[in-house]
This record gives C-alpha cells, sequence and structure tokens, in this order.
C-alpha cells in the first residue's frame, strides 16, 4: 500500500490525513518523536503542508535532503505568489516579482525531480468565514480566490489517485463572486457587522488545470450554506 507522509497536521492538514487513510497508509510529522532517521522519510508522497514564517527555506532544504530520492513531493504553495498581478491569470503567468512562497517553490523543485505545485486559494470553510474579521475592518472589493478546505483535501486525493508526481496547480473554485457579496451573506447568516469597502482589484486567479475534477464548492457564496 502506498505510504503517505504529511508535515504540517493542522487545521488542514489533520482532516486530510484523515481522510486519505481510508486509502493508504499515512503518517503526520511529530517534533517529538520523527527523528532525521525516521521511516517517516521513506514515504511514497510527502505532503509540505506548513506556513512562511521562521526558516522556511532552510527547512524544506532539510526535508528535501532526509526524503528518499524516489519520493514525491507535494508542496502546498499559495496563490500569493501572483501579489504583482492585477488581472485574470492562470498558471502559465509569468512571475517577475519573486517573494519567499515563489523562492521556496524553485528551491524544491531545483532539488528534486517528482515536485507538485498546489498554489492555493484563500483558504476558507468551517470556522474560517470570508466577512468575520478581527481587526480589520476595512476591505478592498473585487473578485474571491477562495477555495474550500473539502475541496483541497478532494484535489489532491485526485491527484496522489492519478499518479501526477509533477507540475503546477491553482487550487480555486471555478466561481469568483466579489468580496463584498461573499461578506455581506455570511454577515446575514452568522449575525457579523459589515465591514467597508475602499478601491476594487481585477486579480482573478483561474484554476485551468483542473480539468477532470469536479468541486464539491464551486461558488465561495454557499461555502458556509
Amino acid at each position: 500500500m502506498r505510504k503517505i507522509s504529511i508535515i504540517g497536521c493542522g487545521w488542514l492538514g489533520f482532516p486530510l490525513s484523515e481522510n486519505l487513510k481510508k486509502s493508504y497508509t499515512v503518517e503526520c510529522f511529530s517534533r517529538e518523536t520523527t527523528k532525521d532517521d525516521s521511516v517517516f522519510w521513506q514515504a511514497d508522497t510527502l505532503i509540505i503542508s506548513i506556513n512562511t514564517k521562521d526558516n522556511y527555506l532552510n527547512t524544506l532544504q532539510k526535508i528535501s535532503t532526509l526524503t528518499k530520492a524516489s519520493t514525491s513531493i507535494i508542496l502546498m504553495s499559495s496563490t500569493s505568489v501572483y501579489r504583482e498581478f492585477d488581472k485574470e491569470i492562470d498558471e502559465d503567468v509569468l512571475i517577475t516579482q519573486v517573494g519567499k512562497q515563489k523562492e521556496a517553490e524553485d528551491l524544491v523543485q531545483n532539488l528534486r525531480n517528482k515536485v507538485l505545485i498546489l498554489r492555493l486559494g484563500g483558504l476558507m470553510g468551517e470556522d474560517r468565514i470570508s466577512g468575520k474579521w478581527k481587526s480589520v475592518s476595512t476591505f478592498t472589493d473585487g473578485p474571491v480566490n477562495y477555495i474550500h478546505k473539502d475541496d483541497v483535501i478532494g484535489i489532491v486525493k485526485h491527484l496522489i489517485q492519478k499518479n501526477i508526481t509533477q507540475g503546477l496547480y491553482n487550487l480555486v473554485a471555478p466561481k469568483h463572486p466579489l468580496r463584498s457579496e461573499v461578506h455581506a451573506k455570511n454577515c446575514k447568516k452568522f449575525g457579523l457587522q459589515l465591514g467597508s469597502f475602499e478601491g476594487e482589484t481585477s486579480r482573478l486567479v483561474k484554476s485551468t488545470k483542473l480539468k477532470d475534477y469536479e468541486f464539491i464548492y464551486p461558488n465561495p457564496l454557499d461555502f458556509w450554506a
């Protein structure tokens, strides 16, 4: 049976691991018990789902070194790599303003052959509610580039089942309602205070390579239905 190891078993990684366990042998990284010589690093597939804080690039380099050569790596990246654009874009657009997330992608791809980059849109669902703001109450309006957690899990499993081990995919729901529309609907549903909107953006990220995956939540207006 295929063995899958996951680094970053938090809000996304834990339910992903629970879902994958239905079909594969899955192990989550543990700071306490996972050592450099652990069988954890001998997985067929290694999923990296950690944030870019602290020594992110050094951590990725060490991970790539510890993992056996035949392991395929899935790196959870972000559509934040497209920050320079204010238009409709897809996976083929040329990025010229390289930030830490793009550096991380390039690093892993230069170190390994079988690397699958997944650029996640705004990760939503359950307790992550668009419009439920903590400190920011003024927003820029424009089309949202969101993805529901359940679809991220579904897409990862779909790609593993199809044995896709290389490439780059945007993970964004196919519908792009305005942020003001999503916030207004959620504030009404959950009894939240509606923030204000100043200015507009036009960045719209397309998931053009996910042609044979059927989204569970294609429209962010229905993420919390």
